[in-house]
This record gives C-alpha cells, structure tokens and sequence, in this order.
C-alpha cells in the first residue's frame, strides 16, 4: 500500500506540490529612479519566482488615477528574472507582478511607491547632513531619500548622513518635485566636521591635518593621509547607482578648512581647489563616468568669522574652471537663519528652508537646459 501511494504522488503534476508564489526584488518601496529624459526612464524589474513552470509573468505600472496597462515581460526560465521597462516620468507608481495560467492570475505581489524622477546625491559637512536646529518635513509627499540599503520618505534627519537634526532635503525636494512635476530622490553621505582632507582618498599625502584627526593619520615623512572612509563612501554611493543612475552631486562644505584656532590647521585655498578638485576627478573615473557636482561657497563659522576669502576664491575657482558647477552662497545666510539666534554654525529651521531656496535657485536653470536637450 505504501509503494502504491508513493507512486500515485509522483505522478501527479508539479503544480499540486506547491502554489506558484513571486516577490519583487526591484523596484523598492519609495525608490527614485533618476530619468534619461524629459519625459521617461528605464525601470529595473527583478525578483525571485517559485514553482512557477508553465506560467506567464507580467508586470505594470499603475499611476495614481488607476491606469496601468499589463505587459508580458520575457524573464527567462529561471527561478530568478530581471528586465527593464520605459515608463513615463512621474509618480508615484505602483508597480505590480504577477504570474498567470491561461489568463488566470496565480500569484501577485506588488511595491506601492515608486518615482521616475530626479536624485541627487549630498556630500560634505554638518550642513549638508543633519545639524540643523530643526528638523524638516516633507509637505509634498513626493520626495524620498536612501541610506544605503533601502529608501524611506525624506523626512528629517536623513538616513545615511550624520546627526540627528535637520537638513535642508525636505524643503529643496518639495521645491524641486512642484517645478518638473517628478519624485525627487537623495542620498545622503555628508559627515559633520570633516575637512576636504578627510574626503580625499587615501594614499594622498597633504602638510598639515585638520583640526580634528578622527579620519586622518600621519604618514613617517611627518605627512598626512585621509583614512579613505569617507571617499570610500563617495565611491560605493556612485558605483551603486551607476553611470547617470542620479543627475548630480551637490557639495556643501569648506567650514573645517577655513580660518581655524590653529593656524596651522587652516587649508590654504590653492590646496582647497586642489583636494576638492583631486576628490571630483577620481571619483568620476572611479564611477566610470563624468558626474556633475554643485559646488557651494561655503566657510562661514560664528558672527565676526563669517567668511574666509581663500576659501570662497577656492570654491569659485571650480566653476571658472569647469570642473563644477556653481552653487549656492551660503555664507550670505547670517543673523536668525543660523541656529541659536545666529551665535552658530548651523541653520536655525528658517535658514534650513531658504538654504534649500538658495540651491533651488541654483539647480532649476541647469536641470532645465539639461532637460531641454534630451
């Protein structure tokens, strides 16, 4: 009897083992994918898929009023699938697959936000991360952030940077989201206090340290290195989205190389321009390809140590140059819009909202003329 009943089990079909089951690896929930052109972008669809033999996978892109058409999508045989699809840009979607048997679904799964937008990745110090006096919210519901892992809804502090306070991502992504009608994703590495020495990457010898050390070692000609971790970072984050994976990088930072206590601390503004401009140019190659970086005129400290000239000619000189682009002037931001009633380095919650006007102001007629040409 035992023989008879092993048999009859063999014979029946696979599909009685075991219901077919799918789930989606790409896209994630609140993921940004950065657009190629005005109008659209490429969406990476992958997962996993069990007990799935003789079905058919589709997929589709539903918008907020409902209307998303199903497609085939041509996943091979494996258990394992992955592909592209064009979409419009837009969002948030809701993208669902399932798995289908002469015009039965069988199984489904679905991510319930995903953007076709604009990303930016942030670096620098304090102020381009999570220092701010007050935390931020998102107020158009539109704007996402990433950490490394997984992307989450952009309200402050930002995952992925340093501190626990405010930033100015919120606000510069809803301005952003309202001017070309897209999600609007970032990612965040920025780490407080750090000198330009510290993001450069290691192997690169330079004559004095920062002020402070964490990230920085002496050599045993009596020179110094960065440790590397912070470009380390850079790297990962570029390697990760890949070629034209985000739009641009926006760099905020220079306050740790200006006008220090210790003289002999402080970066001469030929080797600011000369570090900044060694980060940028390596990283490029290592990402394999020419991203453009906002570089920010940025060395304001406390009121009557409000701005290093070296610093900011430095920082200009970048932008005569072409290797970057202009940003914001952030030193002009004095008086209440820093952080205990302007005694500060940091923003005050109104500071943050028009520091994140100031890069608007900056970004909009670029990404303009950049979408006009696609």
């Amino acid at each position: 009897m035992m023989r008879l009943r092993c048999s009859l089990l063999a014979l029946l079909p696979l599909s009685l083992w075991g219901a077919p089951e799918i789930k989606l690896t790409s896209p994630t929930d609140y993921q940004v994918i950065q657009r190629q052109t005005r109008t659209e972008g490429r969406v990476t669809i992958a997962g996993v898929r069990k007990d799935a033999s003789g079905t058919q996978l589709e997929v589709r892109l539903v918008d907020a009023q409902g209307k998303g058409e199903w497609r085939q999508f041509d996943a091979g045989n494996g258990d394992a699938f992955s592909g592209t699809v064009i979409a419009p840009a837009g969002g948030w979607y809701r993208c669902e697959a399932r798995l289908t048997k002469d015009g039965k679904a069988l199984a489904e799964t679905s991510v319930a936000h995903v953007g076709i937008g604009e990303v930016f990745l942030v670096a620098g110090q304090s102020n381009s991360a999570n220092h701010g006096e007050e935390k931020q919210k998102v107020k158009s519901g539109l704007v996402a952030s990433f950490d490394r892992l997984n992307w989450h809804p952009a309200d402050d502090p930002q995952r992925g940077a340093s501190g626990n306070g405010g930033s100015f991502m919120p606000p510069l992504g809803d301005t952003l989201a309202a001017k070309f009608g897209v999600p609007i994703g970032f990612i965040p590495i920025g780490i407080g206090a750090t000198s330009v020495r510290e993001w450069l990457p290691a192997g690169v010898p330079f004559p004095a340290p920062p002020t402070l050390t964490y990230r920085v070692r002496q050599l045993p000609d009596s020179r110094w290195e960065s440790n590397g971790v912070a470009y380390g970072t850079l790297v990962s984050r570029l390697k990760q989205f890949g070629p034209r994976g985000f739009r641009a990088v926006l760099w905020h930072q220079g306050e740790s190389d200006a006008n220090q206590k210790d003289p002999t601390r402080t970066l001469p503004g030929s080797l600011y321009q000369e570090h900044l401009g060694r980060i940028i140019g390596d990283s490029r190659q290592a990402a394999g390809w020419d991203a453009p970086w906002f570089v920010a005129q940025v060395s304001y400290h406390v009121p009557g140590d409000e701005a290093s000239a070296d610093i900011r000619d430095a920082q200009a000189a970048l932008w005569k140059t072409g290797l970057a682009l202009q940003g914001p002037d952030s030193d002009a931001l004095k008086g209440d819009l820093r952080e205990r009633g302007g005694k500060g380095v940091h923003f005050s919650g109104n500071g943050l909202r028009i520091h994140a006007a100031s890069w608007a102001e900056k970004i909009t007629p670029w990404l303009e003329r950049e979408l006009g040409q696609k």
